[in-house]
């Protein structure tokens, strides 16, 4: 379920986007879903054709999602291949802390530095 806060600071496409990025991440979206239609979903959730339609592109982008078309949007299986990079990564970055010997807080207070840093960067491949 998409939940539009008309009183958020975070614009309407944001709130769609991270919402439905969500679903697709957590597997409530499973990869193949066909979602709805940009002007479907524009009129379920009350926003402007253009919103949902720079929603969808942003997650297409990122490669969580696909359009095929008149066939519609689906839930892209990049989105796993990306999952599947980011699990790598980790491992091998786990790897290089044991192996320098830091410890497992100071790790993950690398990554979340690297995280929050990573919101205002562009981002780079891993």
């Amino acid at each position: 379920m998409i939940v539009i806060d008309a009183g958020s600071p975070v614009p309407p496409f944001e709130q769609l986007r991270a919402q439905l990025a969500r679903q697709i991440r957590d597997r409530t979206l499973a990869v193949g879903s066909r979602l709805p239609t940009i002007r479907r979903l524009a009129v379920d959730l009350g926003l402007a054709v253009n919103t949902v339609g720079r929603a969808y592109r942003e997650l297409e982008e990122a490669g969580l999602i696909e359009t095929r078309g008149r066939a519609g949007s689906f839930v892209s299986a990049s989105g796993e291949e990306a999952r599947e990079r980011a699990h790598q990564a980790a491992a091998e970055y786990a790897a290089v802390v044991a192996s320098v010997g830091i410890d497992e807080n100071e790790a993950l207070s690398i990554v979340e530095a690297a995280l929050r840093s990573g919101l205002t960067a562009a981002p780079t491949s891993l």
